[in-house]
């Protein structure tokens, strides 16, 4: 179980702030059953499953059709062959390259057989897509018995793109380093040959939180390349997440949200009587990161391989990227396309 104090600072308010922005709340148990029940098995098969059947479909002669169970049988499949004796970057990518594109399935309606495209993600259309956060994911490691506990996965249509791991703000480590450095080691540690690299082969972005700290970083970064994220609009980020975290947990998902802990009764009672509070570098960092998005659109057009090494934009590339896309787009007064320099830094 997970130290009562880092449940009560960093776990549960990371939770209940991805509750506000819309992911479907799971217990541990839950999110196991729609694994069935394997902890081999990192995705909600059962909720993929679902969403692929309700979000594919083909054009023939001008009338919609679904895809028949072989395709969808065969989409899981895909899916859930993680390669991963090439080491876990290439397997990352692979499965990377299969959420961005899809993949092609021959189809065969009154004899004619033709090859139509069949998609995990709805990129274009994120509100389309669904969105489930679970924590205490426990993952039995490769070639044994024993497991570790990422403490929070986000989940996009059943698939793990998002890791965190949270330490409590007062944590002293062995070697006297900020806590959410505990964290960061934690995070490595995990993505070794050994451990639990399965979990890491679908993930897009990894958090690792300590209330006043968060560095964000992607599978297989190393230490030194963990980095912040500010927002460039920071007034209107800071009303928007206030907003977010003060609000309500529903009072139908209170028994799941607490009922599974180990000080449930306490820590219902501390967080059910508790005033408004002022928002975290923690609580920003997961509005900017992780809303859903956000997510999609840094996981689609903001994450490179490059010979080897994946890597994800920092925040002053992802703005700057964006403003030029926006000047490009327009014509100004003159009715002409608009330059400009980027001043970038290290």
């Amino acid at each position: 179980m997970p130290d009562y104090r880092e449940e009560l600072s960093s776990q549960i308010p990371a939770a209940q702030t991805l509750i506000a922005l819309g992911y479907q709340y799971l217990t541990p148990k839950q999110a196991l059953e729609l694994r069935g029940g394997s902890l081999r098995n990192v995705i909600l098969s059962d909720v993929l499953e679902n969403w692929l059947r309700e979000n594919n479909s083909f054009s023939y002669k001008g009338k919609k059709q679904p895809f028949d169970d072989s395709a969808i049988h065969e989409a899981l499949r895909r899916i859930q062959d993680a390669p991963l004796n090439a080491g876990l970057v290439s397997a990352n990518e692979k499965i990377y390259e299969l959420l961005s594109l899809g993949f092609s399935y021959n189809q065969s309606i009154a004899g004619d057989t033709r090859a139509y495209d069949l998609h995990y993600i709805d990129w274009q259309h994120p509100e389309k897509n669904v969105y489930h956060v679970t924590e205490e994911f426990k993952v039995q490691r490769e070639g044994a018995q024993k497991h570790r506990i990422p403490d929070i996965v986000c989940f996009v249509n059943g698939i793990p793109f998002v890791v965190i791991e949270n330490k409590r703000p007062d944590l002293q480590t062995k070697d006297g380093g900020l806590p959410y450095e505990e964290a960061v080691s934690q995070m490595l540690r995990n993505q070794r040959e050994g451990e639990i690299r399965p979990l890491f082969a679908y993930s897009q972005i990894l958090l690792a939180l300590s209330t006043n700290h968060a560095y964000y970083a992607t599978t297989a970064t190393e230490k030194k390349y963990w980095s912040v994220w500010r927002e460039e609009d920071a007034e209107k980020h800071e009303a928007q997440t206030h907003a977010l975290i003060n609000t309500p947990l529903p009072d139908h998902l209170k028994a799941d949200f607490y009922g599974w802990r180990e000080h449930a009764h306490r820590i219902r009672r501390d967080f059910d009587t508790r005033g408004e509070r002022l928002p975290t570098v923690q609580d920003r960092t997961l509005v900017s990161l992780v809303a859903p998005h956000r997510l999609l659109e840094l996981t689609q057009s903001f994450i490179v391989f490059d010979n080897g090494i994946k890597k994800i934009a920092r925040y002053q590339q992802y703005f700057a990227v964006r403003a030029t896309l926006s000047r490009v787009a327009n014509l100004n007064a003159q009715n002409e396309r608009t330059g400009g320099v980027i001043w970038h830094t290290a």
